[in-house]
């Protein structure tokens, strides 16, 4: 948690090829110039390996903040807007043609990249750069939220605990302000007459407004995290490098159990929105009408979606189970986590008077957490699952442990989890999505725009995102050779 997502990669483009500004001159050229900024930190990114991609994102970043006042300035110019009381007068001379690379789409081809797209408009260009933009800030939480779920280090202090949750949730809910601007636009490009159709599943409306509940629904799961006690505790037993157990028991402070149980279910809520979005992607996906670009939203995604509701409503019912357990009601807390593994799928041992024979369940859920733990350390993919592995980990230890003091002490009966599940109240809100506002170049920088342009705006025959730099095509060449070879000099044995 976040999902992991991918970030695109772009064409090479110049917006003299397709518009000319007379008020502003050099505005296109250096619209031009900011892009290719763009387009160069996507494809170095891209080529990093996982573990080293974190670092990059900043620069992506800062690249699309530099390149975005540009482009919302072509496109006040097309729409007749002002900037700063400053008209920009826009004439297009032929549709654009770049490319953008879709990421979110399902492939049909499995084991190959998904082909590039066509776009034919600068709205669908400004979709594609601001989607990219939240994006960025979506793998940023995660690279904030990473040092918690770390098992090979020393588990981190509260106070960096808190900081790292907080920058996490900054981030989602700067990236649920893009989406939600970007559904406001999509609504108001549907009642345009002759708006072109959607490209692809990435940034189709539907699909955007289900990628703002998913970021809300994350956004609210931090909230509740960051004075959650039990997944730190669980993830502090299961650290080799956590000695403060020889001295002291983990700190299981008391929590506000009702209120973060409607959080979660407002979390739940929002996911459920998000899956509801995703299948209306999958049901309009331009599969079969000649566009290359999927077959809608990709399994991965849709997956992890559900999986983010089912554990989000397992969480409720465990801070069901707390509030009651806090109560003196251990039985009806012991039902409300039996509720919970419910939601999250897992069968209990001996519920159904039968054990899994050779001790198969225990080694695959072995087995998948040292998965998990990798996946953690190497930065790749990990909380793919929406979180249902850490909070059945939780579940299970309040579980037996409050299960052991019923059978010693208590002796409570434990109602039926149907009962308790028809008592679930409605989910609170927690967040406010901020108003975007589209970055606008500075009065300065508009006013130095008017003087004409001090070289051409032409694209160089860069070599495409698709294309790796290769050292030595010949078997056991030394680097430089294949350009030895081209001019007759000899480069390898």
């Amino acid at each position: 948690m976040p999902y992991p997502f991918v970030l695109p990669t772009t064409s090479a483009f110049s917006f003299s090829s397709s518009c000319t500004c007379d008020s502003h001159p050099s505005l296109p050229l250096q619209a031009s110039t900011h892009r290719g900024v763009v387009r160069d930190a996507l494809k170095k990114h891209k080529r990093l390996p996982p573990a080293s991609q974190a670092p990059s994102l900043r620069t992506v970043t800062a690249a699309l903040q530099n390149y975005l006042p540009y482009l919302f300035a072509i496109d006040a110019g097309l729409s007749n807007k002002t900037i700063h009381s400053d008209e920009v007068m826009i004439t297009l001379k032929t549709n654009p043609q770049m490319e953008w690379r879709p990421t979110l789409s399902s492939n049909v081809l499995l084991g190959r990249e998904l082909p590039r797209i066509k776009v034919h408009s600068l709205e669908h260009e400004l979709f594609f750069a601001l989607s990219t933009l939240a994006t960025t800030h979506t793998l940023q939480s995660r690279v904030a939220l990473q040092p918690l779920y770390q098992t090979t280090t020393a588990p981190v202090g509260t106070a960096q605990r808190q900081t790292a949750i907080s920058t996490a949730t900054r981030h989602l809910l700067d990236a649920a302000s893009i989406y939600d601007y970007l559904c406001a636009r999509s609504n108001e490009s549907l009642t345009t007459p002759n708006a072109p159709s959607w490209p692809c599943a990435d940034i189709s409306p539907s699909t955007l407004r289900a990628l703002r509940s998913l970021a809300l629904a994350e956004a609210t799961l931090l909230a509740v995290l960051k004075d959650d006690p039990y997944p730190a505790a669980v993830a502090q037993a299961r650290n080799p490098h956590d000695t403060e157990w020889m001295y002291k028991a983990p700190d299981i402070p008391k929590v506000r159990a009702h209120l973060f149980a409607r959080l979660c279910l407002a979390a739940a809520e929002h996911a459920a929105q998000a899956a509801a979005g995703f299948s209306s992607s999958n049901s309009s996906s331009p599969l079969g009408k000649g566009v290359g670009a999927g077959g809608g939203i990709s399994e991965g995604l849709v997956r992890y979606v559900a999986d983010l509701r089912r554990a989000s409503r397992a969480r409720a019912c465990r801070f069901f189970g707390i509030d009651a357990e806090l109560g003196g009601e251990t039985g009806a807390g012991i039902a409300w986590l039996r509720a919970g593994l419910a939601e999250l799928g897992v069968e209990r041992k001996g519920e159904d008077g039968h054990r899994e024979r050779g001790g198969f369940r225990g080694l695959r859920k072995e087995w998948s957490e040292r998965r998990e733990d990798k996946k953690v350390e190497r930065g790749r993919d990990w909380g793919a699952d929406g979180g249902r592995l850490e909070e059945t980990r939780v579940i299970e230890m309040l579980e037996a442990k409050w299960t052991k003091q019923n059978d010693t002490m208590l002796t409570q009966p434990i109602p039926p989890t149907t009962s308790l599940l028809a008592q679930m109240p409605s989910g609170r809100e927690i967040h406010t999505i901020k108003p975007f506002h589209p970055p606008m170049l500075s009065p300065d920088v508009l006013e130095a725009m008017r003087a004409p342009p001090d070289r051409a705006d032409e694209v160089d025959d860069y070599p495409t995102s698709d294309e790796e730099t290769t050292v030595g095509s010949v078997p056991g060449a030394f680097p430089g050779s294949s350009a030895g070879l081209k001019s007759g000099t000899p480069g390898y044995f």
